[in-house]
This record gives C-alpha cells, sequence and structure tokens, in this order.
C-alpha cells in the first residue's frame, strides 16, 4: 500500500468518459501507478444533467484505479469544462511600499487585477498571470526581489457557472472523494502534452473532446485566450449513424476501430462490415465513404477554432504551431486536415512528463487526467478551491486583518 501523501490523483469528468489517474510523486519525478476509466452517461457538453449515473461512473472509474495502484483514493483534483466555461484578460496596476518587490506586492497586483465585476451566477475557477510590468519593463515572469515603484500584471480569468461547478463537487462528494482543486481542463491537457518552449514561444491546443472541443491559446508560458466550441466526438459518431444508416452504438465503434477523415489517403479497396440493427443482415462499405462523412465535420471544427482565433486577434501570438490532443485526435488523417486549417505545424499531443504506466498513458485520451496529476504535484501548497460564497465572511475578515496589518 502506497503512503497517501505521496500519491495525488486527477479525476477527468468528461462527456463520453470519467477518468482516474493516480500518481506517486517523488523527489525527482511523478510516476502513473493505476488508471481506471467507465464511460459516462450523466453528462451532456461538458455539464452534470444526471447526478447518480454520475456518480456510479466515477465509483467504478475509482475502483478500478484503486485496484491497479493499491491505494485508497480520498481525494481529488478534477477538471472542468463545458460551454458554461469562459475566460476575459484584465489588468492590474499598484505602487510599491518598499524597495523591494515581495510576494504580498504580487499578490496585491493579483488582486487589483481580478477586481473586475462578476456576475452573482459566477465563479472564478483561475487567475493566471501571463506577465508582469515593473516600472514600464514588460516580459517578466516573477518580480519577486526586483527593485521598483509601480508595478503592472495582465492576467486571463477564468470563470465557470456556478451550478456547474457545484454538481461536480457534489458528484465528487457523492463518491466519497473531497475535491482538492477545480482545474480548466485545457490548461491541465497543456501540463500534460506541451513543452515549456511551446508555452513560451505561442502555440494553440485543441482538446477534441466527446461533447465539446477545447482550446487555449499558450503564450509568454501562461494561457492567454480560451475558447469551448459545441462540436466533439459525438458529432462525429452521430454524422457516420446518419450516413450509413446504423445505431449509435454501432457507429462509435466504427469510428473507434475504422475511423479516417482524410478519404483520398485511404485505400479503396479497404471494406469495413456495418452491422445493421436487430434482424438485418450485416453489409459491407467502403472505407472511404468513412472518410468523406468525417473530412467536413472535422473541417467544420477546425474552421470554427481558426475563427475564433482571428477574431481574437492572437493569430500573431502563435508560432510554435498547433498541437491536437482528446480522444477525437486519434483519427486517421486528422492532422493533415489541421494543417489545412490552420496553416501551421501540427502534431498529436501525447502526456509526457511522467514515468510508470507510460506505454498506458501516452494517448491523447489521457491527457487531462494526466495533466491534473501534474497541475496538483506543482501547485500543492498553493490555496485550495472554495466554492464563492460559502466563505464570504471570511474572507472579508481576513482582508480587513490584512488591511490592518499593511498601515500599521
Amino acid at each position: 500500500m502506497h503512503g497517501q501523501s505521496d500519491i495525488i490523483v486527477g479525476l477527468d469528468v468528461g462527456t463520453t468518459k470519467i477518468c482516474v489517474v493516480v500518481g506517486e510523486v517523488s523527489s525527482d519525478e511523478i510516476n502513473i501507478i493505476g488508471i481506471g476509466t467507465h464511460p459516462s452517461t450523466g453528462l451532456r457538453k461538458g455539464v452534470v444533467v444526471n447526478i447518480e449515473a454520475t456518480v456510479e461512473s466515477i465509483k467504478k472509474a475509482v475502483q478500478d484505479a484503486e485496484l491497479m495502484a493499491g491505494c485508497e483514493i480520498s481525494s481529488v483534483y478534477t477538471g472542468i469544462a463545458g460551454g458554461h466555461i469562459s475566460g476575459m484578460n484584465s489588468h492590474g496596476i499598484v505602487a510599491i511600499k518598499g524597495t523591494e518587490i515581495t510576494k504580498n506586492d504580487v499578490a496585491r497586483v493579483i488582486d487589483a487585477a481580478r477586481a473586475v465585476s462578476i456576475p452573482m451566477d459566477r465563479e472564478v475557477i483561475h487567475v493566471l498571470d501571463q506577465e508582469y510590468i515593473v516600472d514600464g519593463q514588460s516580459g517578466i515572469y516573477n518580480p519577486v526581489g526586483m527593485s521598483g515603484i509601480r508595478m503592472e500584471v495582465k492576467v486571463h480569468i477564468v470563470t465557470a457557472a456556478v451550478t456547474a461547478v457545484h454538481n461536480i463537487i457534489k458528484c465528487a462528494s457523492k463518491a466519497g472523494l473531497d475535491v482538492c482543486d477545480i482545474v480548466l481542463g485545457p490548461l491541465a491537457s497543456g501540463e500534460a502534452v506541451l513543452s515549456n518552449e511551446e508555452k513560451e514561444l505561442g502555440s494553440v491546443l485543441i482538446d477534441l473532446g466527446g461533447g465539446i472541443t477545447d482550446l487555449a491559446v499558450f503564450s509568454l508560458k501562461n494561457i492567454n485566450h480560451t475558447f469551448i466550441l459545441g462540436l466533439g466526438g459525438s458529432n462525429l459518431t452521430n454524422d457516420i449513424s446518419i450516413g450509413i444508416r446504423t445505431s449509435i452504438e454501432e457507429a462509435e465503434k466504427i469510428k473507434t476501430e475504422y475511423g479516417a477523415c482524410s478519404p483520398e489517403r485511404i485505400n479503396g479497396d479497404e471494406v469495413i462490415e456495418i452491422h445493421g440493427t436487430e434482424g438485418q443482415k450485416p453489409r459491407k462499405l467502403s472505407r472511404q465513404i468513412l472518410g468523406e462523412i468525417l473530412q467536413p465535420r472535422m473541417e467544420e471544427i477546425f474552421l470554427l477554432i481558426n475563427r475564433e482565433i482571428y477574431n481574437a486577434g492572437i493569430e500573431d501570438a502563435i508560432t510554435s504551431g498547433v498541437v491536437v490532443t482528446g480522444g477525437g485526435a486519434l483519427l486517421e488523417g486528422l492532422p493533415e486536415i489541421a494543417e489545412s486549417v490552420f496553416q501551421q505545424p501540427v502534431r498529436l499531443g501525447r502526456p509526457q512528463g511522467v514515468g510508470g504506466l507510460v506505454d498506458v498513458v501516452s494517448n491523447p485520451i489521457y491527457a487531462t487526467g494526466v495533466g491534473l496529476v501534474l497541475f496538483g504535484a506543482k501547485n500543492q501548497s498553493q490555496k485550495k478551491f472554495e466554492i464563492r460564497g460559502s466563505n464570504t465572511l471570511t474572507r472579508i475578515i481576513k482582508s480587513i486583518k490584512e488591511w490592518f496589518k499593511d498601515i500599521i
């Protein structure tokens, strides 16, 4: 049995699957020691619509992960995604009180940047610092210890619907789990599949999930734009189901086994067998037809994402190319489709930077789960997530104490 103190668990609550990844943290590396997955039936486009079904799926995935890892799971870092997620950039400025910038000064300038109007039905998930500016000098990542008179910060604020956050925490709690933190899905995926160089130079991360597609644009080592597209792998499955007149279950199986989105790259002699509904005989179909069905949908997804990048005016910040991850990224010919749309180099994002079950987790479908473990290992000592409104009085009292401490 492993000690709980060195175990970090990522819980990826997706539209089509629940994934639990267990990581063991040592002084110099993180080893993946357990994985559990189970089909998800209680979510739609990343949002919980059936709590009991989601709880059961989480319990089964946790049991599988516990059995493989040989440990008991009690707390998790949970991913969040869905159309309710939104991001915005903000800017804060403060005067430096002493001769040297301290951690308290950094906290003050971030508080100044996050002092924007947030509706009561929204919850702040992350305040991601992009860069600091000290006395006009930009491009600073860590200003602590520097001399200066005025400090500015640019941040990206990620918010989510309060009800969606509450429901995810409620599902985890009913499954017997404590939530250490709520983490934006593409932020976690970026931890697993992007190199530090890609984050700094500027890259696009596209996470093709079952119900939605997440976009995160990284620059200067952090996220500067996020976007959620309400199209994903389930739309591809529906297209196959309608195009070849078969059930959703059979269409999903065909997509997983034979899915390809570049018909010109498929041998015309390749044939797949389709099992119809009960009472119908199996029939043969050219695999090229499958490519002709999937190609327009993938082009649509990438074109919508590309339009979002141009509408945000950040196309010039992307110099390191595009990384595509998630279960939908496994379609044959997908990188070529993406390259034709984005006019950028495209690669498949596989989890990296971990040991242990490397052969198993080196798959795009585990990007978010592995990323949650890496995020947890990096942020264990930081303040954990707290639901808005549940600790309002505590925060007010703490702010008053800090204010009096500063003026004394």
